[in-house]
Order: C-alpha cells, then structure tokens, then sequence
C-alpha cells in the first residue's frame, strides 16, 4: 500500500474555540490539505469540553495554546480523558500539542498567579509562569529539528522544564523555546510532539506535517502506507523562507549566539 491509494485519517481537535491561540487551527487545516494533495481523506472532528468522545477515533490528535483563563476551563475535562490519551501515547498514537496544550500535556503548570493546574503526563515536565511582572517570551523563533530548520511565532508567560531523560523536539537557534535558558524547543516521546511554536505551525513546516501524516498512516495501516508521495511544497517553503529571515535578521538571540 502506498499513501496515494484510497486512505482515510481522522484527526481530532481538542478544545477548538478555547485552545486556538494565533490560530493553531491552522495545523488541521495543513494535515487536511497535505492529505487531500495525495487523494487521502481526512475528517478533522473538534472535541469540546463533555463531549463523548474516544482516542479510538483519532489517528492524529491536536491540540493548541490558550491563555491561563482558558486553560483552566479545559483542565478537569482534559483530567478526565487522561488515562485515555496516555494510553493512545503508548499505543503510538500521534500528537501535536501546542503552548498551553503543550504545557497541560506535562505533569503540572503554574499560572502566573501561582494556581497549580495539574497535567496529564504525557511529557515529563513541568511549566511555570514566572509572574505578571515578568516579560513574555515572544518573537520569532528558529530551531534545529533533525538537521533541518523548524520555524514559528512564540508568545508564552510560562516557562518549561524538561526532566532528565524527557528528549526534546528541536534545538534552538534563535528565540526563547521552552524557557530561554537551556536552549532547548518542545518535547517528544513516542509519536508525541509538544512545542511552544504558532503560526500555525504546519503550514511552514511542510516536513513536520508529513512527519505527523507518515506516523499515522504506518500505524493505521502498517509500513508501506507511510511513505508518502512529494507535493509541490513552493509555497510552504517560501513562508518558511520568510519567517526564517525574520527571526534571524533581529540578529541577537535571547540565547546568546548572534546570527548574520
């Protein structure tokens, strides 16, 4: 099987209309179009607070940033899907979690008020906000993910912290990432992905995106499907060009290294 044959993917959306900080709907709409470009189906299903729904339904789940307000009013619904999106991880299931969703996927964050919200451990870390009188970690951002740029648009109070062993999604170049001391961008583990990138960040990331369709597709249908045919990707890779430059061109980075 090849992934041009007549395949389908479901991808789930949780929380749409609380988690959709600078547009991390986005990064449904790119997997839905990748995969049409290739004659797949894929059905994008948003998951709301109540909602009856299982990871059954899902080959890819998203989720995306909001602000601490919203955070809270997801948290005791996303506790409750806990044990079940742990076991989709472990199962291989594929997941793109983005700032706040990314922060709500470790172990704990704290808002900027000091209120502990309590995560579902997918990742192992923890995330804190250092305080309204703290500036934000924002601007543009360019990291080092398997010998290739990623790129994308930060804007996040809190900070994360990796624990020993808990492998981080990319190095960064020029922003902040998790917490703009260790140099380091998102998470991974498994098929899991969490950063704190926006933009979306699929669009730019073409290869990213494909990453995340090719997993789902070998574990849906086994190896063969995930090899997945090239797409004229131009356009994608001129907006990551685009936000390439402008992350470079602020020239110092809050890490330190200073870019041409």
């Amino acid at each position: 099987m090849t992934s041009t044959a007549k395949t389908a993917l479901n991808i789930a959306v949780l929380y749409p209309d609380l988690l959709n900080l600078y547009g991390d709907r986005g990064n449904a709409r790119a997997l839905e179009q990748r995969c049409a470009a290739r004659g797949m189906e894929a059905t994008v299903t948003g998951v709301d607070i109540g909602d009856d729904w299982d990871t059954d339904q899902a080959d890819i789940v998203l989720v995306g940033g909001g602000q601490d307000r919203e955070q809270r009013r997801v948290q005791a619904d996303l506790q409750r899907r806990g044990d079940d999106l742990r076991d989709y991880v472990d199962d291989d299931g594929v997941v793109l979690a983005v700032c706040g969703g990314f922060q709500l996927f470790g172990h704990q964050y704290r808002g900027w008020d000091g209120e502990i919200m309590e995560g579902i451990g997918i990742f192992d870390a923890v995330a804190a906000h250092p305080g309204p009188k703290i500036a934000r970690c924002v601007g543009n951002v360019v990291a080092l993910w398997e010998g290739e740029t990623v790129v994308g648009f930060e804007n996040h109070g809190g900070r994360t912290y990796l624990n020993d062993g808990q492998e981080a999604l990319a190095d960064v170049v020029n922003g902040f990432g998790n917490n703009g001391g260790d140099g380091l961008e998102g998470a991974k583990i498994r098929n899991a992905y969490g950063t704190y990138l926006h933009g979306a960040v699929l669009p730019k990331n073409p290869r990213l995106a494909d990453r995340l369709i090719s997993l789902a597709l070998e574990r849906r249908y086994g190896p063969e499907a995930a090899e997945l045919a090239p797409l004229d990707d131009s356009v994608a890779l001129k907006a990551h060009a685009e936000a390439l430059h402008a992350a470079l061109s602020a020239g110092e980075s809050p890490m330190g290294r200073r870019f041409a």
